[in-house]
């Protein structure tokens, strides 16, 4: 990055910009009483009040502007009247929509002013229907106010004498961009003011897609050259993290502005172009937090644009999250999404499959806790001395009641009316509709968290127990109750003696198959989820890793102690498709084999194999392309979903000592990236424990054939003759 951009990098980080901001803000709940408003029309009118109380903010070296200055959202209702409204229905997470991603290709094309239009025509064509000229009237007025948000920002730059400014605005975002650098200021404004209408983690969708044709004729025409576009778009990413510190999460950084790149287009057809392999390029080189970056792949991708993103993971940034075409497609043309529809999808906050512009999915309403499943399955089953496929029918009941329960809890969900966000979805001004009451897909999303953790238990108290006898079930219970301390001997047993998940290891990776497939026979059994759709079953674990196993105020899933694969009370689970801390394994290779074993098609919520690189892996120069045969050899074996991340002990031990030298570290948390020295401690815990993998070259299949399972890919000293211990690979 040149000077000015790199200025504006640290600036941000920072947060030079906060001081802009000022408190208390504005105050509608007083005026919406007064007026005696419709939740919907609340909706509009915040959208409206935050648009107008926001200052005009552009620096003398900005060219894609926009910093928000109005610091909170504001509530529409009182405590007692949102009681009132809502205590008869489910709400999801905080209440808002959010985890759904924009037609941002639709809305660029129209331009807001076309959708203005869209919705006028509806409008007149409804006309003796009161909901819907009310939704339309609402939808209208968070047109309105973003186009004067972005004229008065016209304005404020024709005063401040820069004239680019103001020709890019009074074009954006009320027309069709001319230029790639209108399209990146359209996307700016119309994205940062659903957070300021009170929605969150919203995705940015399939951006090498819907930018490329503006891109495309500003290189064609000699408007811009490829460095100068590169400037752009590094302004722009930065541009993205220049709020974050406002957007709600679990921890900073949990901020859903996922971005997605590469993978076919809605005809088929291979969908990588130039701008898929600049958004790398630049994301490398600006190396902050936002966009977290996704690359669909399949196992024909080109080696350089794997190579490029495995820079990426050099850095650490945490980010590409990898995604398998000819897996995930499959997967949800068989949940019922049309072909096209599915060919098109991108991720949600975390890892996720929403459909732009047409999904109304709620992809996280709660995670099916896969140990404690398990647990309760071999603690009843023990205590009755019964047989080992006993135990496993009472795990498979257990799966099918927490299924169950968390889908019965939001069969009365209530979403509330979102008319901003409807401008920018597919159908909705078209039918005079709101987004919240429903869209082309409206499918539940449950997390099956865990699922090694699990595994291991299970083939942990058959070998014990049932196979070896080593320790008879009254002393397996007692020595769980205990959180196994007096009873080292079984704990010993337990950890390092049985099989665990990740080592190609058919004895426990069946029961892994059979705990997903249980997982996913419950869902399908389940039937309509209450709002037209289906439950999707995934295998990640989000914050649920940390959640079920130490708990936390107000959520339902259940916490277990000890468990059967010698993990003690408070430890952490497994997290998404990982082995479980502190299991031993052979490598990457056989992890990799271990989960291709998985039914995706049956599971296809999304929920990443995730694994930690260690920071040595590219101290040579062959890193690179190892790494880069590591993501194809994921594709090869037909496994859907890959996080890698790179982690050096050390570095991360001393930033827990000292973080004012560790400002700008950033790590992979779950489905997201933040700066380590802003997470709680319990997140840097695990992330010290986590697994870390050496690569060899003699580990790394070079060959389709070498991959699929033939003979030089099934013996120990040619897949990854090193083991993966916790925080330390072996070298």
């Amino acid at each position: 990055m040149d000077s000015r951009l790199e200025s504006m990098r640290q600036s941000v980080r920072n947060g030079a910009h906060r001081s802009l901001r000022r408190g208390p803000e504005i105050g509608i709940l007083a005026e919406c009483e007064r007026e005696g408003l419709s939740w919907v029309r609340r909706s509009a009118r915040l959208t409206r009040r935050m648009c107008e109380a926001e200052q005009v903010v552009i620096a003398p070296d900005e060219r894609i502007v926009f910093v928000r200055t109005v610091q909170s959202v504001p509530p529409l209702y009182n405590p007692s009247d949102w009681i009132a409204l809502t205590s008869h229905r489910k709400l999801h997470e905080l209440g808002p929509i959010s985890n759904i991603c924009a037609d941002w290709e639709m809305v660029l094309d129209q331009g807001l002013l076309g959708r203005r239009a869209a919705a006028q025509a509806t409008r007149a064509r409804l006309a003796t229907d009161p909901a819907a000229v009310e939704f339309l009237d609402c939808a209208i007025e968070t047109i309105d106010a973003v186009l004067a948000l972005a004229d008065r920002y016209a304005r404020g730059a024709r005063e401040r004498l820069r004239q680019d400014v103001a020709d890019v605005l009074e074009q954006v975002p009320a027309r069709k961009p001319r230029s790639f650098r209108g399209a990146l200021q359209f996307l700016r404004l119309c994205h940062a003011v659903l957070w300021m209408s009170g929605h969150y983690h919203c995705g940015l969708g399939r951006f090498d897609q819907y930018m490329w044709p503006y891109l495309k004729a500003d290189l064609d025409s000699g408007r811009l050259d490829e460095p100068q576009a590169e400037a752009l778009l590094a302004e722009f990413f930065i541009s993205l993290n220049k709020d974050s510190d406002l957007y709600p999460g679990v921890q900073q950084g949990d901020n859903g502005q996922s971005l997605m790149l590469g993978g076919v287009r809605r005809d088929g057809s291979c969908g990588v172009n130039p701008l898929t392999y600049m958004a790398l390029r630049v994301a490398l080189e600006v190396s902050m937090i936002d966009p977290k970056i996704n690359l669909r792949v399949t196992p024909d991708t080109d080696l350089d644009l794997l190579e490029l993103a495995a820079k990426l993971t050099r850095r650490g940034l945490g980010f590409p999250q990898y995604s398998n075409d000819e897996v995930v497609i499959p997967g949800l043309v068989r949940h019922g999404y049309d072909l096209e529809d599915a060919r098109d999808y991108t991720v949600a906050a975390c890892w996720e499959y929403i459909i732009p512009g047409r999904g109304m999915d709620v992809v996280n309403i709660g995670a099916v806790s896969l140990p404690a499943a398990v647990h309760e399955g071999i603690v009843e089953g023990l205590r009755k001395a019964e047989s080992f496929e006993c135990i496993l029918a009472r795990t498979a009941g257990n799966i099918e009641a927490q299924v169950r329960s968390l889908a019965d809890a939001y069969r009365d969900l209530l979403l509330p009316p979102a008319p901003y966000y409807s401008v920018l979805m597919d159908g909705c001004l078209e039918t005079g509709r709101d987004c919240s009451h429903g869209l082309q897909y409206n499918n539940f999303g449950i997390h099956g968290a865990a699922s090694s953790s699990a595994a291991d238990a299970l083939a942990a108290v058959r070998q014990v127990v049932f196979e070896r006898r080593t320790a008879s079930a009254s002393d397996l219970l007692r020595a769980l109750d205990s959180n196994l301390r007096g009873y080292e001997a079984i704990e010993r047993e337990l950890k390092h003696g049985a099989p665990k998940v990740g080592n190609n290891d058919e004895s426990v990776d069946a029961l892994l198959v059979w705990l997903l497939d249980r997982f996913a026979g419950a869902c399908e059994s389940y039937g309509d989820n209450g709002r037209g759709g289906l439950l999707r079953p995934g295998s990640g674990s989000a914050m649920y890793y940390v959640w079920l196993a130490q708990g936390r105020r107000g959520m339902s899933e259940p916490v277990v102690g000890a468990t059967a694969d010698g993990r003690r009370r408070g430890e952490f689970f497994s997290a998404n498709l990982a082995p479980s801390p502190g299991a031993v394994v052979r490598g990457p290779i056989s992890v990799l084999q271990t989960f291709s074993k998985l039914d995706y098609a049956r599971i296809c919520n999304g929920g990443p194999i995730t694994m930690e690189l260690a920071e040595s892996v590219f101290r040579d120069p062959g890193s690179i392309r190892r790494v880069a045969m590591l993501i194809r050899t994921f594709a090869h074996l037909g496994c859907q979903q890959l996080q890698l991340n790179t982690l050096d002990i050390e570095t991360l031990r001393d930033a827990r000592r000292h973080p004012e030298r560790h400002r700008n570290l950033i790590v992979r948390v779950w489905g997201w990236s933040g700066y380590f020295c802003e997470l709680a401690p319990e997140y840097q815990d695990q992330i010290v424990s986590r697994h870390m993998y050496a690569l060899r070259a003699s580990a790394i299949p070079l060959t389709a054939k070498e991959v699929i399972g033939h003979e030089p890919c099934a013996r120990n000293d040619s897949i990854d003759d090193l083991h993966a211990v916790p925080g330390r690979p072996k070298r």
